[in-house]
């Protein structure tokens, strides 16, 4: 089971990287405007948001790999702190933005927190 909960955490900080990306470097581009469902005249007047937005996805998935990585009580720790901002982020971003965050980062986190605490 530790191996499985590693892994997803593994794969959520992956999914921040890739958020990291998108909101950083291509946000006025096709794909993050296709992802995000904005326009171009929207991404470019809220570039510098964007980025700002995509930096925090990085420290999330920074924590994540730091927890993952980590061994005894500060891994654990990290962890549960890492998945349980991103869980309370998606859900603000659901309440907020689009409900399909619900499902891309929400669920996940609270997946990967279940193994993490079922492992422990």
């Amino acid at each position: 089971m530790s191996i499985i909960a590693t892994v997803v955490v593994l794969l959520i900080a992956a999914l921040h990287c890739c958020i990291l990306v998108l909101e950083m470097f291509l946000w006025t581009g096709p794909r993050a405007r296709a992802v995000f469902g904005t326009t171009a005249s929207f991404a470019s007047g809220t570039k510098a948001l964007a980025a700002n937005q995509g930096l925090y996805n990085g420290f999330l998935a920074a924590g994540l790999v730091w927890g993952a990585v980590a061994s005894g009580p500060a891994g654990l720790q990290a962890k549960v702190f890492f998945l349980t901002c991103v869980a309370v982020a998606g859900v603000y971003g659901a309440a907020t933005a689009a409900r399909k965050i619900l499902f891309v980062q929400t669920v996940p986190a609270l997946t990967g927190l279940a193994l993490v605490l079922a492992a422990r």
